[in-house]
């Protein structure tokens, strides 16, 4: 918390629901299938609370709520229960959610996140273990509501943070992080478009000189973007420091966020612990959890996202937006080391061969090329890297030509597009495509002097001022040349005969 009591300070905690990435539902045999078109395929007699039929708890999500606790640097304690938390609603076909309570499977944890260049610790109050509700769904010209419960009983990680972010930048970059977090875990695609991540954020503000949380919290549902979790908290904080500011107090309740018209509307009055009627759930055995299981999933934790950028930051020396830009993509820093390893293997032939090539550079290339072309290339084909036909291998290799001067950058775009589509060897695409650079000074220098013969005047301006005639001739050499022409070479050459 700030110590500044200047001013009015926002408040902000997190609830975040994070689907897990089973097979089968929490509860049921049921499938775990997010990307469901059809409604009310994923279902069976447990999801729909047919009398008689009992809750069997999902090991594999056990598994995984325990790795993201560990991966948020969470106490895992010695005993967790389950328990029914009741509320009545269309999509919670029994009248309960289990869920859990006062025994937790995660507690006491703490995320780092980076903010104007200064690390931030967000705490972690809680992670628990529960099952999701359906979906009601509300087709547009009817004066009815219809329910999907497709998503009933999928495995959830409710993951709640202590009331420590302070802006709705630092709440966009902590769930960013988190997303992270789940992703290299393994623990589900957090994808909040899609609803497998979903952010409800409580939010108030502290009136100047107040050193304590206000006595209110206003939480947002219905977020399922940054971007409109960033909007709807900037949304909350100017509301309620209007209220405040004129002498009011912000009703404690829960609001819809309105995507079209940036807004927040009240749903509802926020419920309190004891509307929910918590109490043991009956059915399913507390669980425990030793500590050799334990450490045995701690000790097979990956390496995580900051410990991650803090090594690519030592190792490859990449700018800071490159570095934060690989580490959002799994799938692509992996597909980015790779691609370094099989240079370096390249630079050590060269090296061997007598060749000197600047390994940094090449490594910064690798970076550009799979942030730029390459990462184009997937999005628009919505494939990860490893579905690509561009091998690390092949990369590599492309990038040391161009280094090597064996083709130009132009070429390279040529070459990779290739790649991309159809596979194969760079040196034997450029082949094919007739693209290898002209590098022999002898070839550019007499394509040079037919260029400044056929165009005095152009050479005659530049040896006045012009600059742009420089520009003129380079192009009309690499004309004469038909593209292929070492641009640096040619523009030393060019160079050293216009200043005789």
């Amino acid at each position: 918390m700030t110590s500044d009591t200047s001013t009015y300070r926002t408040v902000v905690g997190c609830e975040i629901h994070v689907q897990l990435k089973t097979k089968t539902k929490m509860f049921s045999p049921a499938a775990n299938d997010p990307d469901s078109k059809e409604p009310n395929v994923n279902i069976d007699e447990i999801v729909t609370g047919q009398p008689g039929s009992l809750p069997v708890v999902n090991e594999e999500a056990v598994r995984l709520g325990v790795m993201l606790g560990l991966a948020l640097n969470c106490t895992i304690p010695e005993y967790s229960k389950f328990d029914r938390k009741h509320y009545f609603y269309p999509d919670l076909p029994k009248g309960y959610q289990i869920s859990q309570y006062d025994e937790p499977i995660a507690q006491k944890g703490w995320v780092e996140i980076e903010v104007g260049g200064k690390t931030k610790r967000v705490g972690i109050t809680r992670a628990h273990l529960e099952e999701d509700a359906g979906k009601n769904v509300h087709p547009e010209g009817l004066s009815y509501s219809l329910v999907d419960y497709n998503r009933a009983g999928a495995p959830l990680l409710e993951i709640v943070t202590d009331p420590d972010i302070e802006s709705a930048e630092e709440a966009r970059i902590f769930l960013q992080e988190l997303q992270n977090i789940v992703r290299y875990v393994g623990a589900g695609s957090a994808d909040m478009e899609k609803g497998t991540m979903r952010c409800e954020p409580n939010i108030s503000v502290r009136k100047p000189g107040e050193t304590t949380l206000p006595k209110y919290k206003v939480e947002v549902k219905n977020i399922n973007s940054f971007k409109f979790a960033e909007s709807a908290i900037n949304y909350e904080v100017e509301r309620q420091t209007k209220i405040l500011e004129e002498g009011g107090m912000p009703r404690q309740v829960t609001m819809g966020w309105n995507e079209k018209g940036s807004f927040t509307v009240e749903q509802r009055s926020k419920e309190e612990a004891n509307d929910y009627r918590y109490f043991p759930e009956p059915d399913l055995p507390v669980l425990h959890f030793t500590k050799e299981y334990v450490d045995l999933l701690r000790n097979s934790l990956p390496e995580l996202p900051a410990a991650k950028r803090k090594r690519f930051k030592e190792e490859y020396g990449l700018p800071g937006a490159d570095i934060d830009n690989l580490i959002a993509w799994k799938d692509l820093n992996e597909y980015f080391e790779n691609t370094v390893s099989e240079l370096n293997a390249w630079v050590a032939t060269d090296k061997d061969a007598g060749v000197n090539l600047d390994s940094a550079k090449l490594t910064k290339q690798v970076a550009n090329w799979c942030l730029q072309d390459f990462s184009a290339l997937l999005n628009a084909g919505h494939l990860d890297p490893s579905e690509s036909k561009v091998t690390p291998e092949n990369l590599a290799e492309m990038v040391t030509l161009i280094e090597q001067g064996k083709i130009s950058n132009s070429a390279a775009k040529q070459v990779f597009k290739v790649m991309f589509e159809k596979g194969g060897e760079p040196d034997a695409i450029v082949e094919d495509l007739g693209l290898t650079q002209v590098s022999d000074e002898s070839a550019i220098g007499d394509a040079i002097q037919k260029v400044i013969t056929e165009n005095p005047k152009a050479v005659e301006d530049f040896k006045a001022g012009q600059q742009k005639s420089f520009g003129f001739l380079v192009g009309q050499a690499m004309k004469e040349l038909k593209g292929k022409g070492n641009p640096q070479v040619l523009n030393d050459l060019l160079r050293k005969e216009l200043s005789k």
